[in-house]
């Protein structure tokens, strides 16, 4: 069902010609009734073209409608779909119908915690924001029960979904593998697509995804804090370690240079104590040799 735009003409004026309707028909009673000599068919014609003014103008009454700004009316007739008035003002529309009011208005829905199992089995929390508004009024009112309730299911749906295509996190050196930790802007573009075709059907336009919540199941989240850790020490120490590497080299290429020169052994007892100085995460204790490295 596709959303069509409904008969109205301007409030006031029909206001003005209801009420004018009105005090005619009052007008025809008393006139009716204050006739010095009436006849019957004098009686009968002012009875009932009073009779006939008063019944257009209470139907013209309730035909009134009032739409307020970011609101649409989906007018039905009978349990026909005759169209939707979305201008806001007074309007006047066809008698004998029922008037649903669609709010078009920009709307958030922050879903609850969820807990999912991420693409590597890990068990995870995690949340999101969906913007939305209505779009095709026609299809929010008859294409499913409840709009409202429609868009929180699915997209709560939509987020378990995209949760178990990813891990929490890369522990590895491939970058192009994405995570709901490291790519966040990746993952809500994907969420809002796949909501955005799964809500097509209730004639709404998702504006907006983002994740609000992410996080570890409290029963692994100290395993996994303990892991990063020792991921984060170990990059650390290899970077050390490159720079200590860096800096003996350059040490024992300025010793050639100075035309100093170490056999194998002393080289290599230099290598151990510059190495053992600069990687050590304490400070390193001097130990005078009081012989020679040979004896």
């Amino acid at each position: 069902m596709k959303e069509r735009v409904a008969w109205h003409v301007n409030g006031f004026l029909a206001l003005l010609v209801t009420i004018i309707m009105f005090a005619a028909g009052i007008a025809c009673f008393i006139i009716a009734g204050n006739a010095a000599d009436p006849s019957t068919a004098f009686m009968s014609v002012f009875i009932i073209l009073g009779i006939i003014l008063l019944i257009i103008s209470l139907v013209a009454f309730t035909s009134l409608s009032i739409v307020q700004p970011n609101e649409a009316k989906v007018i039905t007739f009978f349990g026909n779909y005759i169209g939707t008035v979305q201008e806001s003002g007074l309007w006047m529309v066809k008698p004998f119908t029922s008037k649903r009011k669609i709010s078009l208005k920009v709307r958030n829905f922050n879903s609850q915690t969820l807990k999912v199992n991420d693409a590597d089995g890990n068990p995870i929390e995690i949340g999101a924001v969906v913007v939305f508004r209505v779009l095709d009024t026609a299809s929010a009112a008859f294409d499913v029960d409840n709009y409202e309730t429609f868009v929180e299911i699915q997209s709560e749906t939509a987020v378990r979904h995209i949760a178990a295509q990813y891990p929490y996190d890369t522990h590895d050196e491939d970058q192009s593998r994405h995570s709901l930790r490291g790519n966040a802007e990746e993952v809500a573009s994907e969420l809002m697509t796949e909501l955005q075709a799964r809500l097509a059907v209730a004639g709404v336009k998702v504006l907006e995804t983002r994740l609000t919540h992410l996080a570890y199941a409290p029963e692994i989240a100290s395993a996994m804090l303990q892991r990063q850790q020792a991921i984060a020490i170990v990059a650390a120490r290899q970077k050390i370690v490159e720079g200590a590497v860096g800096m003996v080299d350059a040490a024992l290429r300025q010793l050639i240079a100075n035309g100093i020169e170490l056999d194998d052994e002393r080289r290599a007892a230099m290598v151990n104590n510059l190495m053992v100085a600069i990687v050590s995460d304490r400070s390193a204790t001097p130990v005078i040799n009081t012989g020679t490295l040979y004896n």
